[in-house]
């Protein structure tokens, strides 16, 4: 294990559970189930799967690396440029010969092995071989020169790019062209192609070791590189659809990529701070038609104890715009939530919808709906730490319910070609 892992397991042993609505950490298994997980480690680890896409497409995927010069880094004074990892995911022309994408390259698994449990404390310590699952995107394949709606994917906050994988390849397979986005010093790891002058390491961990909810000043720069990164993201889109190569050292694109983005339907969900900077984001842009909140806050942390916190604009104002509230009933924060979720809705005219997940809890919109499940079976998690990462409820129900309703929503408003 290098310095950097064992300085960031250090620093973030402290970090709190949910970044947007944590619990305290649970008991860790008892003796038994320590020795299986360990067992399992010695081994190689349990090896864990996505449920397999439903739509017609066979999926594509591609790795960017996009630099904005245009902004220093928030988090590190150090880099004086602002640097972020996205994953394309499309409708692909053919597969055959393209290797399967990893969920998770090696290096960022190693990272997330120690940083995961820190964030989520409800993760084993051991016993599981992240670089091990399979997507079901291939590497590199040409796309299908058709034009597709694009969504844009922003995680939770701590959360890397990749546990919105599951629900990117549904959206893909689907008819979607989907742009994962790693937000770095947020994200518990991002893994980058090269080292750089002001970067001596591919890996980047993050500086987040409290749960941003508790400093409104955190909170807000949060957001606001969030939004950023995203309106940054659009940009090079743009270019790609032009025709150029945005990535930063010009590494090739899969064939056809650009001819299967239709940038006049734009779209962006997701989950917790994620959903928070999607819909704002909306508002902030208008070249995004129609936004999916999943169970993001709509407002600022208090100020000071007894008071409340500002409304986002996308709250204060609405917006003409198709938005999308989901959320759960297990979520261990609904109570603050609420507020700003009923000042949206209470817009007249408004175009937003709300709908909620029975049986479930926070982290169901990602793809620990489908790991913590098979964790808990091994023993490498307590009954009580899936219900509050993700709920009781059966995957074989929440994840096509979670797909069903953000597949929906984005069909229904960016199925059909926006007016210019």
């Amino acid at each position: 294990m290098s310095r950097r892992t064992v300085t960031a397991s250090a620093v973030l042993a402290t970090a709190l559970t949910a970044l947007g609505g944590g619990a305290e950490a649970r008991p860790r298994p008892q003796a038994a189930r320590e020795q299986a997980a360990q067992a399992r480690a010695d081994s190689g680890g349990l090896v864990l799967r996505l449920p397999a896409p439903t739509g017609p497409y066979r999926i594509g995927a591609v790795t960017l690396h996009l630099v904005d010069r245009s902004r220093r880094d928030p988090w590190n004074p150090g880099i004086p440029v602002r640097e972020l990892m996205v994953t394309v995911f499309y409708p692909a022309r053919t597969v055959r010969a393209y290797p399967r994408a990893p969920h998770m390259t090696p290096a960022a698994a190693r990272s997330f092995t120690v940083l995961g449990p820190a964030m989520r404390p409800q993760l084993p310590h051991a016993g599981v071989d992240w670089a091990a699952t399979p997507t079901h995107a291939h590497l590199g394949a040409p796309a299908h020169p058709v034009p597709r709606p694009v969504l844009l994917y922003s995680p939770g906050g701590g959360d890397p790019r990749t546990l919105g994988t599951g629900l990117a390849e549904e959206l893909a397979a689907r008819g979607h062209v989907v742009v994962a986005i790693d937000h770095p010093g947020d994200a518990s790891e991002v893994e980058f192609p090269t080292t750089t002058a002001y970067r001596d390491d591919v890996l980047r961990d993050t500086v987040l070791t409290k749960d941003p909810r508790t400093d409104p000043a955190l909170f807000r720069t949060l957001i606001g590189t969030r939004v950023a990164d995203t309106r940054f993201v659009l940009d090079r889109l743009e270019e790609l659809a032009a025709g150029r190569n945005p990535d930063a050292a010009g590494r090739a694109l899969p064939l056809h990529l650009g001819r299967a983005l239709d940038l006049r339907r734009v779209g962006i969900y997701g989950h917790s701070a994620g959903g928070t900077t999607a819909a704002q984001a909306m508002y902030e842009d208008d070249r995004v038609g129609a936004a999916a909140n999943l169970e993001g806050y709509l407002d600022h942390p208090a100020e000071a104890p007894g008071r409340e916190g500002e409304l986002f604009p996308v709250a204060r104002d609405g917006v003409d715009r198709p938005l999308l509230l989901l959320g759960t009933d297990g979520f261990t924060d609904r109570k603050a939530l609420e507020r700003s979720w009923a000042a949206m809705l209470a817009h007249p005219r408004g175009r937003t919808a709300r709908r909620q997940l029975d049986g479930a809890a926070h982290g169901v919109f990602t793809d620990y709906a489908a790991f913590a499940p098979r964790l808990q079976a091994a023993g490498l998690m307590t009954v009580e730490g899936r219900a509050e990462l993700v709920g009781p409820l059966d995957p074989a129900v929440s994840v096509p319910a979670v797909r069903h309703h953000v597949a929906a929503f984005f069909g229904r408003h960016l199925g059909a070609r926006r007016a210019q």
